[in-house]
């Protein structure tokens, strides 16, 4: 099986406010055989959008930090209806709230196979 094969026929949203990220991610994602939705790289925005198209997708790459907003609301709505997330951020683990310390996270810039294994550890 090829990189990122957990992601097959799975629809990931982006949250990422670095446009080029976000267009290099949504590239990676779609070469796993994915759909990429977005991206979203405003914490409004995203939450809006995650709260009224909920089967519009069925996993997340969150940024941490967006234009300077951290991005825990929309990680606890997607946990609060079971949607698999990972955090992306381009600090330590150390720069997380104690209280997400546990949810899953890749250290910008990250490995895609990382990433695609964490997003796809508990799909459906």
């Amino acid at each position: 099986m090829g990189q990122g094969t957990e992601l097959q026929g799975r629809r990931i949203l982006v949250v990422e406010d670095d446009f080029v990220v976000a267009q290099a991610l949504c590239g990676l994602i779609e070469e796993a055989g994915a759909t990429a939705v977005g991206p979203i790289g405003w914490a409004d925005e995203a939450l809006a959008y995650i709260q009224s198209n909920k089967d519009a997708f069925n996993g997340v790459v969150l940024d941490v930090n967006l234009h300077g907003q951290k991005s825990y609301p929309i990680a606890d709505w997607l946990t609060e209806n079971s949607v698999d997330f990972v955090f992306t951020t381009g600090y330590g683990a150390e720069a997380l709230d104690p209280a997400y310390a546990g949810c899953p996270r890749c250290e910008k810039p990250f490995d895609p196979r990382v990433l695609f294994r964490l997003l796809g550890s508990s799909a459906l």
